[in-house]
């Protein structure tokens, strides 16, 4: 113990040395930005003429304003389709990958191929897929006769946050690469130790994979979630957060506010979406930190 801290004090200047630059980074990018951000919250701006402090005015405002909170509903959802949905069919991929089925590594490429390519061209894809007219979608319908099914996707109040989501999931194999990496440091003989006393494999995931990749499972809820509250680009270039603002969310709330030079507005916004975004993540960490402790127990 004592030789450890001799070493520390040894090289604390080269500590600094080497720290210093990553924490002044931090200052720039993160801390003064957040307290920039902060300041600017409690103040009422006209385009750019001078700032007036209004308190908590711009915070009560926001919450008296429907649009906003039908967009925080909507991000809450998203981070809900991102936990619970996402995730999961993640991990069965990655599961299933991990037993090295026919063609496993063109279908690894292939789950991760989207993430890779521009997200106005998916975007643009997805708009073709919903199109009301023309689309492979309402196509597919009509020739399987269940043409009474068939509806403008992203232009109805019911199907718009939905369908959203669903095109969402198309980025699935981000996470599917980081729980498969997983899967390769589980050591083979925890299997077939488990097949020799008769376990299958359906057995073999639920007592052995998922206990494993906790450590996985619970990273890729918060980076799911942190990307489902970051979420902007897909709303904004299929539906600009139409039709009635029924799929607007909290980004593009902001960046509506900044368009119209409300910056105090804009920047209580973001401080909400942080606010909101560390508790929600933080609360389904709980929750599926609870559950894997739950499966743990179960294999004691």
């Amino acid at each position: 113990m004592k030789k450890n801290k001799t070493l520390v004090q040894k090289n604390t200047w080269w500590i600094i040395l080497f720290t210093a630059p990553v924490f002044v980074l931090l200052l720039m990018f993160f801390v003064y930005p957040l307290i920039s951000l902060t300041i600017t919250s409690f103040m009422e701006t006209a385009g750019f003429g001078s700032a007036t402090f209004v308190g908590f005015g711009n915070f009560s405002r926001l919450f008296n304003n429907s649009v906003f909170r039908m967009s925080i509903r909507n991000n809450l959802i998203w981070a809900g389709s991102a936990a619970f949905l996402q995730v999961p069919l993640a991990l069965l991929i990655a599961l299933v990958l991990a037993r090295q089925p026919a063609g496993w590594r063109f279908f690894r490429s292939a789950y991760f191929l989207p993430n890779v390519i521009s997200l106005v061209a998916l975007a643009m894809l997805w708009r073709a897929v919903y199109n009301p007219y023309y689309g492979i979608l309402n196509g597919l319908l009509n020739l399987l006769g269940l043409d009474h099914l068939s509806r403008n996707w992203l232009g109805e109040l019911e199907t718009v946050l939905p369908a959203l989501i669903i095109s969402y999931q198309i980025y699935v194999g981000y996470f599917v690469i980081i729980l498969y990496a997983g899967t390769l440091s589980i050591s083979k003989s925890l299997y077939e130790a488990a097949e020799i006393d008769g376990a299958n494999v359906f057995q073999q995931e639920i007592y052995i994979s998922i206990p494993a990749l906790r450590g996985f499972i619970l990273s890729s809820v918060t980076l799911a979630v942190a990307f489902a509250f970051r979420q902007f680009e897909t709303t904004f270039l299929m539906t600009a957060g139409g039709p009635a603002n029924q799929s607007s969310v909290m980004a593009l709330f902001m960046h509506r506010r900044m368009s119209a030079f409300q910056n105090g507005m804009a920047s209580a916004v973001g401080i909400l979406l942080v606010i909101i975004g560390i508790v929600v993540m933080k609360g389904l960490q709980v929750i599926f930190g609870m559950r894997s402790a739950a499966i743990e127990d179960a294999q004691q």
